[in-house]
């Protein structure tokens, strides 16, 4: 009897992912897409912004950081641009805050909103990549114009016309300089005695002035 030429059948199927595995590009049932990709991506982003600053991360850095090729990469984000600002949503979640700060109606924004900007630079995991996103928007206009863009249309900008006050963006440019600034102040350069002040009396200290700006006609 002669060997069968293809070799001895594979009791796992062609198609079942516990085969073993081929050389070359991965086959649809390995690959690694969908929404843990997607994260993982996005994670990855996030280590390598803080870790490296704008100037420094790539696209094929990300994707090799999150084990995945740079063309998934591109699918889900596009650009560098869009991978970093999908990197800032991360951080400041709009989707969540938005409703949070403006649930309660115009009594109290200033200091809802205050609170929530403050908590969030307090969070070791969220201040890492804010710190890098800061520091890079400093040197490199790409990085300050995905700033820009995220921080005063995706929110600041969206509460003000929430509240339906006029001149909302001046109003939200306005409420942006004042938290950036004690950022920048805070946690990039540590001035003290600000580095050093208690939140809660950031938090009190601040707020009327972000009342002001968010809801006075």
């Amino acid at each position: 009897m002669t060997d069968d030429p293809t070799g001895p059948s594979d009791p796992t199927g062609p198609g079942d992912p516990t085969g073993p595995r081929r050389r070359g590009r991965p086959s649809r049932t390995t690959a690694p897409t969908g929404p843990d990709a997607r994260t993982r991506i996005l994670e990855a982003a996030r280590t390598e912004f803080a870790e490296r600053g704008y100037d420094k991360t790539s696209v094929r850095g990300i994707a090799k950081a999150a084990g995945v090729d740079s063309a998934l990469v591109h699918h889900y984000f596009g650009t560098k641009d869009e991978v970093f600002a999908a990197a800032i949503e991360l951080s400041f979640e709009p989707a969540l805050v938005i409703p949070a700060v403006l649930g309660e109606g115009t009594d109290g924004v200033g200091e809802r909103l205050a609170r929530y900007f403050i908590a969030v630079w307090e969070n070791p995991a969220s201040r890492a990549p804010l710190l890098a996103i800061m520091r890079s928007a400093l040197t490199h206009e790409a990085a300050a114009k995905v700033l820009r863009g995220f921080v005063l249309r995706r929110l600041l900008e969206r509460v003000a016309e929430a509240l339906d006050v006029p001149d909302a963006t001046f109003r939200a440019e306005l409420a942006a300089s004042h938290m950036i600034g004690i950022a920048m102040l805070r946690y990039v350069i540590r001035a003290e005695p600000l580095a050093s002040a208690d939140p809660e009396k950031i938090v009190e200290m601040v707020a009327p002035t972000l009342q002001r700006y968010l809801t006075e006609a």
